[in-house]
């Protein structure tokens, strides 16, 4: 067994090495752990980013969980989560299956799937902004007017708003889950296939007892990815459905979701202590749902 390489030999060995990586670990620590340790130490206080910050215990989070507003939140955004995930993860493996091949009509629909995942998100959402637009000139309800029907208030219909953000969801991207899981179908083997046509496999037992289980990785990154970024949804909710500085949420908050409704009590309410409390709990959530997700996974790939 090689004896360890005492700390003067490793530094002359590697003393470059470590150098060159000090302007990383410094932009590391400053834009990342240091706002990290901040916001845990601020989520402790009472601070309205004027004034000292003021330590308060528990306080926030003991007030979060009286929170009606941030009940109602969190109530949205699993709403939105659940359906963006399962919907965007399911069609972006029927758009993986669909448009697998190599041919040019296959490469063309692939590329035009996957724009919006590339495309500027503010772009997107305005685009949204203008299809939805209540009065007939926006383009969802000109197509209603065409086809002989009335407007429909679509950005005030608190009914439609989980809904219409899921839409813009999984429009949004189901090209980019479509992309991994055409990379994960082209790494399996083709003889598991044949061997599975000679014995007689229908497509579909192809499909169940083949494709799905060593797609499993790909399934597991593509929801526990889909789970952060829908847990995080800010744009669709600030841009398509505020009708102004204090109306963030849409129509009686029909829209409400965590992200926002952080925003508008550090940003709007100047309640920052309370804003890094609601922080910490969407990243506790986060942690959760993804350690339960990647056990999950362990566990079937184990079966």
């Amino acid at each position: 067994m090689a004896s360890p390489i005492p700390l003067r030999g490793r530094l002359r060995r590697y003393g470059t090495s470590y150098a060159m990586l000090l302007p990383f670990l410094a932009l590391f620590a400053g834009f990342l752990l240091w706002p990290l340790a901040n916001s845990l130490y601020l989520s402790f206080t009472k601070f309205d980013g004027v004034n000292p910050a003021v330590f308060n215990g528990v306080d926030n989070f003991v007030q979060l969980a009286s929170d009606t507003r941030f009940r109602h939140a969190l109530g949205n955004t699993a709403l939105y989560v659940v359906g963006s995930v399962v919907l965007g993860t399911l069609l972006s493996l029927g758009l993986a299956l669909a448009f697998n091949g190599s041919s040019w009509p296959h490469r063309i629909m692939r590329t035009l799937f996957f724009l919006p995942s590339v495309t500027s998100s503010i772009a997107l959402m305005l685009m949204w902004k203008w299809v939805l637009y209540p009065s007939d000139v926006g383009l969802a309800n000109t197509i209603v007017d065409w086809l002989g029907g009335q407007a429909v208030a679509w950005l005030a219909t608190p009914g439609l708003t989980i809904p219409i953000l899921v839409l813009m969801s999984v429009w949004g991207g189901m090209g980019y889950g479509m992309v991994l899981y055409v990379a994960g179908l082209g790494s399996i083997p083709e003889e598991y296939y044949e061997a599975a046509k000679i014995d007689g496999a229908s497509a579909w037992r192809q499909f169940r007892h083949i494709t799905l289980p060593l797609l499993r990785p790909v399934t597991t990154y593509v929801v526990v990815t889909g789970l952060i970024g829908a847990f995080q949804v800010f744009e669709a909710v600030y841009i398509v459905f505020s009708q102004g500085a204090n109306t963030i949420g849409g129509v009686l908050d029909s829209g409400l979701m965590i992200v926002p409704y952080l925003y508008d009590q550090g940003f709007t309410h100047f309640r920052l202590g309370y804003a890094s409390a609601i922080a910490w709990v969407l990243f506790l959530i986060i942690f959760v749902l993804s350690l339960v997700n990647l056990r999950v996974g362990r566990a079937m790939k184990e079966l």
